[in-house]
């Protein structure tokens, strides 16, 4: 009807399941809390695995896996006292720029 070979439009990945390097990024991730997915990637080459940066990547992000953002610092608010009249000349002084 439309001209195009079946396996066209009913393709089938067949990528071989990533279960044991999902289980391995989630140890690394969990015992080193604020590694990001390119050092995780590091150490997953140092140990032998044979893995791309883009799918450990995708791995991290499917596992819901995030680095933990440092909450700001908060600071008090200084409050400015205010302005006393000057009492004797050449008290207060300003500058315009």
């Amino acid at each position: 009807m439309l001209g195009l070979q079946k396996s066209t439009y009913v393709y089938k990945a067949r990528r071989p399941s990533q279960a044991a390097l999902r289980k391995r990024i989630r140890e690394i991730a969990e015992t080193r809390v604020r590694y990001c997915y390119r050092r995780i990637h590091i150490l997953l080459r140092r140990e032998g695995w044979e893995v791309n940066a883009k799918r450990v990547y995708r791995l991290y992000l499917e596992e819901g896996l995030q680095i933990r953002n440092k909450r700001p610092k908060k600071f008090a608010a200084k409050l400015r006292e205010d302005r006393k009249p000057p009492v004797a000349p050449n008290e207060i002084w300003a500058m315009d720029f």
